[in-house]
């Protein structure tokens, strides 16, 4: 019956259904993004041997409009969005630089969690461009990750401490990925009273 019903859809039911649900799937990718994190983090740490309180900077490695009350929806997704790209800009850069400085080239529990928190971060950036085109129509000018700063420290330990401090970046944009995308039923609600219009001029036709 599900494959009947799915068959009887039009193109443009199967979209609606597929943003209604969007939020939802995107906080769920968010949430194990966030657990895959913090094992990363604990994997890198034990791996280069820093102190359990090894000290970071207190700024934001990503540059990004401060939040604001004033935001609409597709700000705030526009915002976040923009945020997870620049960490993946970041993240591919410390993993090239840890190639060249401190990788010995072996498969570890490390460079897999690595892997699989690059790949679930991607999909997390798929799915907040998604919304972005659900609330915009369109995904608009992509957000820039110019000025970032992709060299690196020169000092080993220093090296070590910056890849340290993107990964908690990545960690840090993570929760507030769960954190903006719960509170944006904006974006479901707005596709619910669509189709409900969509319904309603379907049986007044009838």
């Amino acid at each position: 019956m599900a494959a009947r019903r799915t068959r009887g859809m039009t193109g443009s039911d199967l979209s609606r259904t597929s943003t209604t649900v969007s939020t939802d799937r995107a906080v769920g990718i968010a949430e194990q993004l966030h657990h895959e994190c913090s094992v990363l983090l604990e994997l890198y740490r034990k791996r280069e041997s820093l102190p359990p309180d090894v000290s970071v900077s207190d700024g934001r490695l990503v540059s990004v409009p401060p939040p604001s009350s004033q935001l609409d929806t597709r700000d705030k997704i526009w915002r976040l969005h923009s945020a997870l790209l620049q960490c993946r800009s970041l993240m591919e850069r410390a993993i090239a630089k840890e190639g060249e400085e401190l990788d010995d080239g072996r498969k570890t529990e490390y460079t897999t969690q690595r892997r699989m928190v690059k790949e679930r971060l991607s999909f997390l950036i798929f799915s907040t461009g998604e919304l972005l085109k659900a609330v915009d129509g369109t995904m608009g000018v992509t957000p820039s990750v110019e000025g970032l700063e992709l060299d690196g420290p020169s000092v080993l330990f220093e090296l070590k401490v910056w890849i340290y401090q993107i990964y908690k970046e990545v960690d840090y944009w993570t929760k507030t990925a769960i954190t903006t995308l719960q509170a944006l039923p904006s974006v479901s609600a707005k596709e619910r009273v669509r189709t409900r219009r969509v319904r309603s001029l379907r049986s007044a036709r009838r």
